[in-house]
């Protein structure tokens, strides 16, 4: 449906696209013909599956917990703000966006890893995928990983936050919350307005920043909205920076 990236050609035959999206040489399905959706059931009745190997792999994987939208996590809303004003809950990191291929993506994994036990992540978007199979524990019976779903999902982090800011008597900017997105196309960049709009400041972009930001425009957001690019390697630093700027 969406987020295509080239496709290799020795699954090309087996891929297909619908609605607006399509690609050169991937058959282009119409979902109001039931012929068009027989032939893909009858192709994946004809592939031969997994293998004894995959099988018992996937057996010994550990589950992931996910579906932590805002209506799950603010159900217990009383035991995330119990937890922020006794202490064992003092920072929130919101580590997300888009995927690729690149090497420095490496920095959201190390990102995530280098938080405080103090604290709790809010993950969405294919960038969430970086954080998979991480154990970080958990505060108070709180996932220090909450899995928010998809890109579009990020309203239920907005929602989260404007609750909590409600309930602890505050305004969204003065929450202490940390964000590095994960820039790669369109939807990153509603996300990352969105933030903007918000009043967020610090925000972490990259690891390539965005063809779109200028630099008329990138000094603006540099020096007026904290913004800055994420540092592949140095990720521990840019923990210690991020508590620093809410600190103050």
């Amino acid at each position: 449906s969406n987020c295509l990236m080239p496709p290799r050609t020795r699954y090309r035959g087996r891929l297909y696209t619908t609605g607006a999206v399509g690609y050169d040489e991937v058959e282009h399905l119409d979902m109001t013909k039931d012929s068009q959706i027989e032939s893909v059931l009858k192709q994946a009745v004809e592939c031969p599956g997994f293998d004894d190997t995959s099988i018992a792999k996937w057996k010994e994987a550990k589950p992931h917990l996910c579906g932590f939208g805002h209506a799950a996590v603010l159900s217990q809303a009383d035991v995330v703000v119990n937890a922020i004003k006794t202490g064992a809950l003092q920072h929130i990191f919101v580590i997300g966006g888009c995927d690729g291929t690149e090497k420095t993506r490496s920095y959201f994994t190390d990102l995530a890893t280098a938080t405080p036990d103090n604290s709790i992540i809010l993950t969405l978007g294919c960038g969430k995928f970086r954080l998979h199979g991480l154990e970080l524990g958990d505060i108070g019976g709180i996932p220090r990983i909450l899995d928010m779903g998809q890109c579009n999902d990020a309203y239920s982090a907005v929602v989260v936050a404007m609750k909590l800011a409600e309930a602890l008597e505050t305004t969204v900017d003065k929450l202490p919350l940390h964000f590095a997105v994960s820039w790669f196309e369109q939807k990153a960049v509603a996300v990352f307005l969105s933030l903007l709009q918000l009043g967020m400041k610090n925000i972490r972009l990259g690891p390539a920043l965005p063809a779109f930001l200028t630099d008329d425009v990138r000094q603006y957001l540099f020096e007026n909205m904290g913004v800055r690019q994420v540092r592949t390697g140095h990720e521990k630093e840019e923990v210690e920076q991020m508590i620093a700027e809410t600190s103050k």
